[in-house]
């Protein structure tokens, strides 16, 4: 083939730019090579390559060969840069270098050029330097190894004319990997808050103790003077204090002082979770991991990150887990079950526990770093008997949030049934106090709180205090039933179940629907829309 053959310069442009048209980005490598043997064949040259400078600028490296079959392979080594300093500072410059008889026509200060030529045994070469929107992207070069030869300025210009070709091709790739690596970032930013969303829903449905700090106790005071302290810090807080204190309420109260309040507070219970899942669900796993990871779950901690983890019960926590746990609190790092690759995570911890932490680490159940690491800022929480003052704000906190709920209106409570609650010991703290306030709601039925049956007295009281209390639906239903029977199973009336229960008839027929009541014999039947309307 001739130099000066225009028209089969004019066919091969056209073929390379026809196919990089429309080649999927995971064949652009395929394509370039075709186009490397096309250039070769137009030229009648015996190797064709490819360079590509990084993004940087700082290397240059050869991403494709072709040669004809016998002929050297020998790649330029990876360190373009260093080692073939003039050649590549001619590029860089952007300026093509040609040569027509090797190794005679290499500058003299290109010692490192000359060697490598020689030794592969090269005759003559050209390479062109091609820049994409102002900068170098890659060089297209080719040389013979048969005979010296001279190169026209049009076979220079032709060589320019496919590089550019190649370049849009490669540009094309660099954008797409640039677009992957994105969307991979984008994707796990979605599974993050994904499982975020799906955290927090099921934080918004579960119910709270009770839904704010409620107290004017010295003993209360103290300890939210604490929380104001620690709050806008990252410190680690340990939380002490008996079952039903209100540790969670706590938790959530130093979160949202803190800096980290946008980010999420995330709730672990290390009691209520299964020891062989406890793991699984602070780190998270891989799928695979282990029998039934059927997906890649994120942890807690993942979560939460930029946020709080609250870990409820840490006492329950076995020795294995406090070490882990240890790590991320000294280093911020963890692994998934089933991954080697460390993950770095921004959590604030805030611990809580029931028990004795001190017999736990004299017995080596406990961890004395993991301890320390914690308790930077233990804060103790007052058990009930120790602020009584309080308990006439929680009463009426319980009494309100619950009456409309229960089709109640309550606005008296006896003073010796509050001095009642003020004498008894609340071994169960202030969640016993709702327990014991939601039965008396269920049981009273005109506009006074009936807690002469709810409020456990005598010896046995502490004890009995213990056991635990029937579910509100179960001793709901059972004291709508009795009362039913009591009038024959007549809701609506004067002395008959509603007015005894201190309901409006509607509002007792929808809680007979709700909690499966209805009259032995009867087919079941849901109350009407006129009915809910007038509940409404």
């Amino acid at each position: 083939m001739h130099e000066d053959d225009a028209l089969d310069f004019e066919r091969v442009l056209g073929e390379v730019s026809a196919r990089f048209l429309s080649l999927p980005v995971d064949r652009i490598d395929e394509g370039v090579e075709r186009a490397l043997r096309l250039v070769c064949g137009l030229l009648e040259t015996d190797r064709s390559f490819l360079l590509e400078f990084s993004p940087d600028l700082s290397t240059l490296t050869l991403t494709h060969l072709w040669a004809r079959p016998g002929m050297s392979r020998q790649a330029l080594p990876e360190a373009l840069l260093s080692e073939h300093r003039w050649f590549a500072g001619e590029l860089l410059a952007g300026r093509p270098i040609v040569h027509h008889e090797l190794p005679l026509d290499v500058p003299e200060e290109a010692v490192e050029e000359r060697a490598f030529v020689t030794a592969v045994g090269a005759r003559a070469s050209a390479t062109v330097p091609i820049a994409v929107a102002g900068q170098n992207l890659c060089a297209l070069g080719t040389t013979s190894f048969t005979r010296a030869r001279t190169w026209m300025p049009r076979n220079v210009e032709r060589l320019r004319l496919i590089g550019e070709v190649l370049a849009s091709a490669i540009h094309r790739k660099r954008a797409d990997a640039q677009l992957q690596v994105r969307l991979s970032e984008i994707y796990a930013l979605q599974r993050r808050l994904a499982a975020e969303n799906i955290y927090l829903r099921e934080e918004i449905t579960s119910a709270h103790d009770f839904q704010g700090i409620i107290g004017q106790s010295s003993a209360l005071r103290d300890v939210l003077s604490r929380v104001a302290q620690v709050a806008p810090t990252s410190a680690p807080v340990l939380l002490l204090g008996e079952t039903g204190t209100g540790k969670d309420l706590l938790a959530r109260a130093i979160h949202d002082r803190s800096p980290r309040r946008p980010r999420p507070l995330v709730n672990v219970n290390c009691a209520a979770i299964p020891a062989a899942l406890i793991e699984s669900e602070l780190f998270g796993h891989e799928r695979g991991a282990f029998t039934g990871a059927v997906s890649q779950r994120l942890g807690r901690f993942e979560i939460a990150h930029g946020g709080t983890v609250f870990l409820d019960e840490i006492g329950d926590l076995d020795t294995g887990l406090q070490a882990k746990l240890l790590r991320v609190l000294q280093d911020g790092e963890f692994e998934r079950l089933g991954s080697s690759r460390s993950i770095r995570t921004d959590v604030r911890v805030i611990a809580a526990t029931n028990r004795d932490l001190s017999k736990a680490l004299e017995s080596g159940q406990f961890r004395e770093d993991l301890y320390y690491r914690l308790s930077v800022v233990p804060i103790e929480l007052p058990p009930l008997r120790h602020r009584r003052e309080d308990i006439p704000l929680l009463l009426w906190e319980f009494i309100n949030r619950r009456q409309a709920e229960l089709g109640k209106r309550i606005t008296k409570v006896r003073q010796a049934d509050l001095q009642a609650l003020q004498a008894y010991e609340w071994p169960g703290n202030i969640r016993e106090l709702q327990n014991v306030v939601e039965r008396a709601l269920i049981l009273s039925t005109g506009d006074t709180l009936r807690l002469k049956d709810s409020i456990p007295t005598g010896a046995g009281a502490a004890a009995r205090s213990h056991e635990p209390l029937p579910p509100l639906a179960v001793v709901e239903r059972e004291h709508i039933l009795r009362a039913l029977d009591r009038c024959g199973w007549i809701v609506e009336g004067r002395g008959h179940a509603a007015e005894v229960l201190g309901l409006h008839p509607n509002t007792l027929r929808f809680r007979m629907h709700k909690l499966g009541i209805h009259r032995p014999g009867s087919t079941p039947k849901a109350p009407d829309a006129e009915s809910l309307l007038a509940r409404k």
